[in-house]
């Protein structure tokens, strides 16, 4: 470009700051280009199999397969996304039995993910409830991200004990306490991340008669249906919650549990007290979701709702879900077996923890030894993916963190 005599090109973006990498995305940056023959990614939570591999489930296949034969078209969906795929996320969510969607109390809106409904959900509260909402300590390392990009101030409340590795019940119910009525309180509703450590339904009943009382809006995350005890069984929390009569939000996703990591498949689901409200909310949603990003995609909800329309393709979504959880489980057992048999600390509250990630009381400087000179990969929080492990590795695994213990 010849520029006007006497003119001189200014850099505009000169002042902008470099900012770090995400801590967790990052992380796989940095495993593809270590060299190392021998390196273990342990960080990004993505399923893989025995053999360390990413798969695509045997049920997703045969659903592409119908697809590719029946589709006619690639039009854009509604704003709120997929109708047939939204009504299979209310079942998920709620039961195929629950009044919120018989009373038509929810609304339900496709999104670009569990972090898409994450921070649509964002904005609709910091324009309508309240700027201000409550996260665990720890919690997932986006969750603050999306909640500051949707216009919220993010504040915190206990969770989890570090020294005692075991969820730190009592001060987090004298904390929840104190938050100021109409605030939004984040809750996980299964396989905790990062810490895998759960609420039992005790508890559970605890959260939601105090959160009544003091007229706390719970929003759930709930990114990993299916990982901990079962479809149903994980959902439990959430149900309780809606029978108690709570208006709250679910932010949920499909992502993981059919496999559908790069289809980016979640929904955002408020539920109200009574189905005018929700028409409301859900007028306000797509209205957040138009100026954003439109619509959602077209493909993953069309696979998750060609899976769950068949009886004999979500049956084998259930087989394959079941299977995958039996992994997690069985590695996690080999993970406590090896680090009990190869030193003295007590592992056992490993065993509490359920889902794809485990604590294992790891410190930053333990976490960047690993990575530096054993060539393991995962966050400084030192939440470890047992989906990394595989019997062939467990044992390198172990030896390279008893020697940085």
């Amino acid at each position: 470009m010849e520029l006007l005599s006497g003119t001189t090109m200014r850099d505009r973006f000169a002042t902008i700051p470099m900012y770090e990498d995400d801590p967790i995305l990052g992380l796989n940056e940095a495993f593809k280009q270590d060299t190392r023959e021998r390196k273990i990614n342990l960080g990004v939570g993505v399923y893989k199999t025995a053999d360390l591999t990413p798969s695509i489930l045997n049920c997703v296949k045969k659903a592409e397969a119908q697809l590719l034969n029946t589709e006619r078209e690639k039009e854009y969906l509604p704003i709120a996304g997929l109708p047939e795929y939204r009504l299979i996320t209310q079942k998920l969510l709620f039961g195929i039995d629950s009044s919120v969607f018989e009373d038509n109390r929810v609304f339900t809106v496709q999104t670009l993910g569990g972090s898409g409904s994450l921070r649509v959900g964002a904005e609709f509260l910091s324009q309508t409830i309240s700027q201000e909402i409550y996260v665990p300590t720890p919690t997932w390392s986006n969750h603050k991200g999306l909640f500051q990009g949707g216009g919220m101030t993010v504040k915190n409340y206990p969770y989890f004990n570090s020294e005692t590795h075991r969820l730190d019940f009592d001060r987090m119910i004298h904390a929840l306490e104190q938050i100021p009525s109409s605030s939004s309180v984040l809750l996980h509703v299964c396989c905790h991340n990062p810490t895998g450590v759960d609420l039992n339904m005790d508890q559970w009943k605890i959260v939601s008669e105090l959160m009544l009382d003091r007229g706390l809006l719970p929003f759930f995350d709930f990114a990993y249906q299916g990982f901990g005890t079962g479809i149903e069984e994980d959902a439990a929390p959430l149900r309780l919650f809606a029978d108690a009569g709570h208006q709250m939000l679910v932010a949920s996703s499909n992502s993981k549990n059919f496999g559908l990591y790069g289809e980016r498949v979640g929904a955002l689901s408020v539920v109200c007290s009574h189905s005018e409200s929700a028409t409301r909310c859900g007028s306000m949603l797509k209205t957040l979701i138009r100026s954003n990003y439109s619509s959602p995609s077209i493909h993953g909800a069309r696979i998750v709702s060609t899976i769950y329309q068949s009886d004999s393709l979500r049956n084998e979504w259930k087989v394959e879900l079941g299977t995958m959880r039996e992994r997690i489980k069985e590695m996690r057992k080999s993970l406590i077996a090896s680090l009990s048999a190869k030193c003295d600390h007590d592992y056992s509250f490993l065993e509490k923890q359920v889902g794809m990630f485990s604590f294992c009381g790891l410190n930053s400087e333990q976490v960047s030894r690993l990575q530096h000179e054993y060539g393991l990969y995962m966050p400084s929080s030192g939440r470890i993916n047992v989906a990394g492990l595989n019997q062939q590795s467990l044992e390198y695994v172990v030896e390279s963190i008893i020697a940085v213990l």
